[in-house]
């Protein structure tokens, strides 16, 4: 059973009516970007005429991106469009509502508001690809990897390790890790250790996501005159955000060090405080060494690595933050 058949089948079970869907004959005028995007079927409901937009895609668009496309939608076709897909997290049907966003998860929960209609049931969460993350250890290795060496397909970890001081023993099992996850291939040659990653950059941050964890342990702020010297620590959080992209610098500014390195002389005697005051900033305690520096460029020298700041904001709700986050993508390494 097609998503349009379901849908309908849902709005029948739902609703008490028995709607017919069919394909939209005008679709062929639409522009190629919505075509692509779309499956259109229109039906007949509570005595209305509305467009099935069906998602082609497995990813969704941001809620106010999504948004945009169902009005350009329902200019064209002069009638309410929902939006249709197979599963939805609970916070993507959150923010979907807040935009008042139509939608139908067949079998499991609807939202029209151009019908009155808002029936919340059991929410389906999307399959979970993995569900084992990686150690701190091999997630910074592999980011290192992916933004030092992402013109090429073999690097020595344990080259790459004495840059942060791993030991031997933490490369074992960080190579272990890589290679039992199928991210990278060893190549042994004589007593040195070689990973390989065939696939392209890009392909490896996609395949790796699942076990990719947020770098922050926890938070805290400070008084910035009884702090740490800030040009020793680069910006994280949204300071290092604003830094990439558009995004207005917060008032209070962010940096991230490393959960050892806050041990150290310069650190463990810092004073916390239990908000935020005038001439304060937040400490972001990172679960591995930030990144940064990595590359020439001016910017890499003073924020954390893009990789790990997007996933700083894995539980992001802020519509404003997200579109900071697709800007931050033009300084993947890909």
């Amino acid at each position: 059973m097609g998503l349009q058949d379901a849908a309908t089948a849902y709005l029948h079970e739902t609703l008490g009516i028995q709607p017919a869907s069919r394909p939209w004959s005008g679709t062929a005028k639409l522009p190629y970007h919505l075509q692509d995007e779309f499956e259109l079927y229109e039906l007949k409901a509570a005595g209305r005429m509305i467009l099935l937009a069906v998602s082609r895609r497995k990813k969704h668009p941001t809620p106010s991106a999504l948004r945009e496309r169902l009005e350009k939608l329902k200019a064209a076709a002069s009638r309410p469009v929902i939006y249709v897909i197979g599963a939805m997290a609970s916070y993507e049907r959150k923010r979907l509502i807040e935009q008042k966003v139509p939608f139908i998860v067949p079998g499991n929960q609807l939202y029209l508001p151009d019908l009155g209609i808002d029936l919340r049931e059991y929410f389906r969460q999307p399959p979970k690809e993995a569900t084992n993350g990686f150690s701190p250890a091999a997630q910074a290795l592999l980011l290192r990897a992916l933004l030092s060496k992402s013109t090429q397909t073999e690097w020595s970890p344990a080259a790459m390790a004495s840059e942060v001081g791993y030991t031997a023993m933490t490369v074992s099992r960080i190579v272990s890790e890589l290679t039992h996850a199928g991210v990278a291939k060893l190549d042994q040659r004589g007593r040195a250790r070689w990973l390989l990653m065939d696939r392209p950059p890009a392909e490896t941050w996609e395949l790796i996501r699942p076990r990719l964890r947020t770098p922050i342990k926890r938070q805290f702020w400070t008084r910035i005159d009884t702090a740490f010297d800030q040009k020793d620590v680069p910006l994280a959080g949204l300071s290092a955000l604003a830094h990439y992209t558009q995004l207005a610098d917060p008032t209070t500014p962010v940096y991230a060090v490393g959960v050892e390195r806050l041990k150290s002389p310069g650190f463990k005697n810092l004073s916390e405080i239990p908000e935020p005051v005038p001439n304060s900033c937040q400490v972001q305690v990172w679960s591995y060494t930030p990144i940064h520096g990595i590359s020439a460029k001016k910017r890499d020298q003073q924020a954390v690595d893009p990789l790990s700041l997007s996933l700083s904001f894995h539980q992001n709700t802020d519509e404003r933050i997200e579109l900071a986050l697709d800007e931050l993508k033009e300084y993947f390494p890909w």
